[in-house]
């Protein structure tokens, strides 16, 4: 037991209850492979903090084949105004200890039960307040408080077309904060989601009249959560010996696709499929999608890329493996300049749909794309600060233009680097 997974804000214990649905629906409780994620005692590994309780009382009543410590459901009964600032000050209400020293307490004790603690999976969001900005400052503390441990992101960037007033701001702040205080980032984009949970929607249900199906926010973060499944769960790539997982997943993730500590904002794309696998067929498929080049026409590349393959015909993967990873090296472009920038993981169950003959294709990148959104991102901002739009409801708590001007630095300087990659 290596890790501990931590939800923020409503977004975050969202993507959490689909995630641990598939899990506690899924594995056995004899299995070995539920040491990662449950306790010896059956307890889920995972602290839930939200501002308000409502999402936290529905994820415990979806959850029902596994039980959350009542001591790792940290809630208040206020919200943080969708503000960052407002978030990341965690201001206590009278003399009860703020979310953010109830959440440390929660995850010291966590961490404590570990035979071995090697990180904190984060999941939350880039646009509210709870998720942003408390989500950003337990990323701070926790670095601060354990600098050896890892810290995985799962981070959900709103529809470019908004979801408040001040998500660029909040945006941002996130991302400033995650580049210096994370070692990756898997960020998934709302727009993006939307894509693939209408692709899904419609295979599984085909309209007669023509009109697009609805796809529902439960679609969207169930796509989430099977990437986050698909990529996360234990490989027989990565076992010991003795065939049990000690739930190294998440960091030979880092290590594989976050060579250059500067760039660490990852892509994720999966497709699944049912009968016969056909892997040359789902490597077209998963990068279907895939930007090629970005606004400006620049074309986008790849550091390093890991593909996760789940199928219960043992050897299909291994017969097309070749053809599998040229493909995916020529899709995302990889850059010249690394020897290795491409690597594999394999698995003979696939816990996304176990009872079926059925196999899956999950790719992680490093991939250029993310700094599309942070210039969107830097330019919606700043064309708001140079306004001083809305920045009294900052101030108000503390964020004064020094962080702004620190932000749109850091971001700036990511962007440069991703823009280097093809160089």
């Amino acid at each position: 037991m290596s890790l501990v997974w931590l939800q923020v804000g409503q977004c975050g214990n969202q993507i959490g209850q689909e995630w641990w649905q598939i899990l506690t629906n899924n594995v056995s409780k004899t299995s070995p492979d539920r040491y990662p994620y449950f306790s010896r005692d059956g307890m889920i590994n995972a602290i839930c903090v939200d501002s308000e309780p409502k999402v936290i009382r529905k994820l415990q009543k979806q959850v029902k084949n596994g039980c959350f410590r009542d001591t790792n459901l940290v809630v208040e009964r206020r919200g943080r105004g969708n503000n960052w600032a407002y978030g990341y000050s965690s201001v206590s209400s009278g003399t009860e200890k703020s979310l953010l020293e109830r959440s440390m307490e929660s995850l010291r004790k966590e961490v404590e039960r570990r035979d071995c603690y090697s990180g904190t999976v984060m999941l939350h969001s880039l646009c509210g307040g709870t998720g942003s900005g408390l989500g950003a400052r337990l990323c701070e503390e926790i670095r601060d408080t354990y600098p050896a441990g890892h810290i995985l992101s799962v981070t959900v960037a709103p529809h470019e077309s908004g979801d408040t007033p001040l998500q660029h701001y909040n945006s941002l702040l996130c991302l400033t904060w995650l580049q210096r205080y994370s070692d990756g980032v898997l960020l998934f984009k709302n727009d993006d989601v939307l894509k693939r949970s209408e692709a899904l929607v419609e295979k599984k249900v085909p309209s007669l009249s023509g009109a697009q199906p609805p796809t529902s926010l439960s679609a969207m973060n169930t796509y989430i959560a099977s990437c986050l499944a698909g990529i996360l769960y234990p490989t027989d790539t990565l076992r010991t010996r003795s065939a049990v997982s000690v739930g190294l997943e998440p960091w030979e993730l880092i290590r594989s696709v976050c060579p250059m500590p500067a760039l660490k904002f990852l892509h994720m794309a999966q497709v699944r499929r049912r009968g016969t696998a056909f892997w040359d067929r789902l490597a077209s498929s998963v990068v279907q999608n895939l930007p090629r080049v970005s606004h400006d026409g620049t074309l986008h590349h790849s550091l390093a890329v890991l593909a996760a393959a789940r199928s219960s015909q043992d050897d299909s993967m291994f017969l097309a493996r070749d053809l599998l990873l040229m493909k995916l090296k020529q899709s995302y472009h990889c850059v010249p300049w690394n020897p290795f920038p491409i690597d594999y993981w394999t698995a003979s169950e696939n816990i996304l749909d176990p009872s079926c003959h059925s196999h899956s294709l999950t790719v992680c990148a490093n991939h250029s794309n993310a700094a599309d959104l942070m210039k969107s991102v830097i330019q919606r901002a700043q064309a708001m600060y140079e306004a001083r739009a809305y920045l009294h409801w900052f101030n108000k708590y503390g964020c004064e233009d020094e962080d702004f001007q620190m932000a749109f630095d850091t971001l700036k300087c990511v962007v440069e680097e991703y823009s280097q990659l093809g160089e």
